[in-house]
Order: structure tokens, then sequence, then C-alpha cells
């Protein structure tokens, strides 16, 4: 594998550096021509990526080409695929731990990249089939014979983020009598209102804990448990379990049914395992989730290209190293142009900043560069009439990433003006990114907008679950890229953990089994709190 190299050593860096002292000017009159508009759109998987609208040109384009030459980012990705260690940091304690949640969509490969790991996702996917089999023919039912028509995930991170965004993305597809509910906060005001919406006696509840002691997961399962004890149903025959191998939760007697995730999938990349996979399956079907992940599979290989103009993650990528590190952009915003993408940015924000928010190169020592951006969005049009104010005329410069599709999941629409509310809606995508290109000159400053603000577009034909396993792919390898890129160690979180340590700390003293001294931080804050 190529010897990892820092940031800040590489050569192309200096020549970004220089660049960035004269960017493309966005604000011209004649900043975005019709050749312009053509040439800088790069396609894979059934997704266009237009991206005339940055502020880079063709020297720039060339340069980070180079930066990805030079950081030897292709052959990082293909050692991660083929299951080299990636988790680690040299010369510290670290989990070292292969990284290949794309093994899991390379079940369809002939010669899969990492053959342990595919053959174990294909034994899982195997056990899935056969277990949605058996509650499809009634096999696998309540008490009273009758079937089962939700199933709850219980789960929490990347338990819940990903797979609820897959699932609220695709629920246009659900099989007929079929859907999926979520608890993830250990808020029990959550877990109450979502329990009482449920037919509690045709509900399958899916746990899913790698370590199968998560603490905000196993609350919840009690909870769920107590809910079913109350109204007369043996857990046993309601709970299904996703987590790993020889965990507390791996017990036959206590679950319906288990399934195994494993150490080399980091949670925020486990939407396309077993973690994603059992509700998905139960509420889409088993070929909608298969479907998920050819999706996926076809753009983990668009990302093996070499050159950055054909390989949409890894231009995503560099793109995104530009404006971060070279402009000095602090934030990207993710804005959906679909109502079913409610969720996605919100997955890709523990993706991204889970990743990529550190400060510690892979070489042990501090970066001396910036590193992943804050990842932020919701849906439009609604945001246009919420935050695209400060992304327009605010004093903070913000990226945006667009996304939308020609065609509408349903197929219903209604034509007002000579268009319909799909045309509509596509419109106002490419109108902001225009808007926030160009700007506006005017005699009266509050009315000027200055423009000269990056933004892509990044256009499909239908949110089908093809088109979803490829557009989290397509999000998961860019957020690697860039990982490899800044020398980081993208797939541990010890940030995480600190407050997990303190937040025991405090319920042990909550529950009267750990004595803190009175003049410590966490017996003042109880005390503040109005908690002891």
């Amino acid at each position: 594998m190529t010897t990892w190299k820092d940031f800040a050593d590489l050569k192309a860096a200096r020549k970004l550096e220089e660049l960035a002292r004269s960017p493309y000017n966005l604000a011209r009159p004649d900043s975005l021509p019709p050749e312009r508009i053509a040439e800088y759109k790069a396609s894979a998987c059934g997704f266009d990526l237009l991206y005339a609208a940055q502020r880079i040109n063709d020297s720039v384009l060339a340069a980070l080409q180079e930066l990805a030459d030079e950081a030897g980012l292709l052959e990082q990705y293909e050692a991660m695929r083929r299951g080299a260690v990636m988790n680690r940091i040299v010369g510290h304690a670290s989990e070292e731990r292969q990284v290949l949640h794309t093994a899991c969509r390379d079940v369809f490969s002939d010669a899969p990249l990492a053959p342990e790991a595919t053959a174990q996702a294909e034994e899982q996917l195997a056990r899935l089939k056969s277990f949605l089999a058996d509650v499809d023919s009634g096999a696998v039912c309540n008490e009273q014979g009758e079937t089962f028509t939700t199933m709850l995930q219980v789960g929490i991170g990347g338990s819940d983020l990903g797979p609820r965004a897959l699932y609220l993305a695709l629920e246009k597809y659900r099989l007929p009598g079929r859907k999926a509910a979520f608890i993830a906060n250990v808020d029990p005001d959550d877990a109450a209102a979502v329990l009482a919406g449920l037919d509690l006696s045709r509900t399958l509840i899916n746990v899913v804990s790698k370590s199968g002691s998560t603490l905000e997961t196993r609350t919840n399962e009690e909870l769920a448990r107590a809910a079913l004890a109350e109204a007369g149903l043996n857990p046993a025959r309601h709970l299904v379990a996703v987590t790993g191998a020889g965990s507390p939760m791996d017990d036959p007697a206590k679950y319906l049914a288990s399934f195994h995730m494993h150490d080399y999938i980091g949670g925020r990349y486990s939407a396309t395992s077993m973690v994603g996979g059992v509700t998905l399956g139960f509420a889409l079907g088993y070929d909608a989730f298969i479907e998920l992940l050819r999706g996926a599979h076809e753009m983990d290989k668009a990302a093996e290209e070499q050159d950055i103009r054909s390989n949409l993650p890894l231009l995503m990528a560099l793109l995104g190293i530009w404006n971060r590190n070279f402009l000095g952009c602090n934030t990207v915003a993710v804005l959906p142009y679909s109502q079913a993408l409610l969720r996605f940015p919100a997955h890709l924000q523990q993706c991204d900043m889970e990743s990529n928010g550190k400060q510690v190169s892979r070489l042990g020592s501090p970066v001396t560069w910036k590193t992943g951006p804050i990842v932020w969005g919701e849906p439009g049009t609604n945001g246009q009439h919420a935050f695209y104010q400060l992304l327009h005329q605010g004093a903070e410069i913000v990226p945006a990433e667009f996304i939308g599709f020609r065609r509408s999941q349903h197929g219903r629409d209604i034509t007002v003006n000579g268009t319909t509310s799909q045309q509509k809606l596509v419109a106002n995508m490419l109108a902001q990114s225009l808007a926030m290109a160009q700007g506006r000159e005017h005699d009266n400053p509050n009315k000027c907008f200055s423009g000269n603000r990056p933004s892509s577009v990044l256009i499909g034909e239908q949110l089908t679950p093809y088109a979803m396993g490829a557009l989290l792919a397509l999000y998961e390898n860019r957020i690697a890229l860039q990982g490899f890129c800044w020398n980081i160690n993208s797939f541990d979180q010890e940030g995480v953990q600190l407050g997990k340590v303190l937040a025991d700390r405090l319920l042990g003293a909550m529950a009267g089994v750990q004595e803190l001294s009175p003049d410590a931080p966490e017996s003042s804050l109880l005390k503040a709190a109005g908690m002891v």
C-alpha cells in the first residue's frame, strides 16, 4: 500500500495554495458559458454531477488530480476494499481493524476483493432471505397465527440513522401491508409515542447493537419488552437481533432470530449490512434490498476510475477539499430536492463528521490542516423559505451540494401554469445554484447579492432502490477518500467515548452506586440540574 503522507507535505497542495489566491470568479457576467456547463459534468450509475458552479478551472482540476495521485487515494481505496487494516494510528493503541463495508455489496462480483468478508455477507443474506420467506408464508407469525405487518428497529447512531434515512427514502416501494418504525433516542417520550402507535401483536422488534451492550438501545429494548408483556405477548416471539457474534444479545433463547454484524463494518457505514438489511428487507422486500446493494456496488466500482473527471466520489471529495482547505469554507450544506431524502443529511452528518472530525494524523501527530467540515442540510424547497437567506447573503460562505431527480417517485403530479410540480422542484434547485454563483448587482445594498458562492448539482432520473444505493455509496466513498487525503483515521470515533464515560459516572451517582466528591463538577451539575 502507498506510504501514508501528511497533507501538509504534498507538493500538489502547495500548487493549489497558489491557485487559490485567484480562484475562478463565478460572479462575472460570462462565468457560466454553455461550453463550461457542458464540460464540467461527470456521470456514474445514473447520476450526473454538474459542477460548473464551483470556483475552479482546468488548472485547479489538474492540480486536484495531482493531489489525488500524489496522496495515493485510489491505492488506499483499493487497499481498504481488499481488507487492509485501515483503522489505526501509527505508534499508538487503536482498534486495528479492517474496513470492509464495501464487501457487503461485493456479492455481485465473480472475484470479490475481500472473499472471506463477502462470503460472510452472502451467508447473512441467505439467512435473511430464508427468514423473510418464513415471514411471508406465515411460518414466522404471532401466537394467534397472524402475520407480522410492522418492524420496529431499536438502535442508535449508525444502527438508526442510515437505515431510517434509507427506509424513508424508499417508503414508496414498501410491500403492501408492511411498514417500519424506529426508536433511537433514550428519551422515554419518544419510545412511548412510537410504541403507542403500533399494533404490538403484529410487530416484530429488531434490536440492533454490535456490542450488545449499547446503553440507549438496551434501555429502549427493555421498554419494548415491557410494552409487549403489558399487552400479554411473549417477547421471545416478537424480537429479533442484529449483533456481533458472541455478544450478550447473541442468544436464541431471547430472540426469534439473530443476524450478525462484524467488527470490520463501522456503525455509520453499516446500512448495507444486516443493520439495514433486516428492516429494509422486511418492509421493502428482499429484492428491493438487493437492488440497493447493486446500486452501491456499481458506485464502489465507479470509484476505481483514475481520472477524477470520470470518478464521481473522488471528484466530489477533491472539490470538497478545494473548498475546505484552499478556499477556507468551514461548512457544507447537503440540500436534497426530494422530500423522501428528509433524513439523508442527518445520516451524512454522522457519516462525515464522525469519520473526519479528527485532529490527529494517522502518523500520530497533531494535524496542521483543516479536516472534516460541518455538514448539515434540509430538503428544498422548504429550506428556501428558511435558511437560504444566509446562503445567499450571509457573511459565511457555505458551499452547497444539491441533489435532485428528473422524475418523481409516485408519478402523481399536476400541471399548473404550464409546468408540473416536479419541474418546479427541479427548476428551483437549478435556480438556487445559479443564484449563488452569479449573484445580482443592485443600487440598494440590501438587495445586492455578491454571488461567487460555490455549489454542485447531483441529478438522477428517479429515486429507486438502485439509485439510493448508488447515492449512499457515493457519499460513503467521498468521505473515505477525503480522510485518506487528510491522512486521518476516518474509521474510529474516540471523541464519542469521553461523554459516555462521564455519563456513566453521573448515572452511577443518580443510582446511588457511585460516590462522587461534593466538589466534583459532576456533583455540582447534578445539583444545579435538580437531579439529586
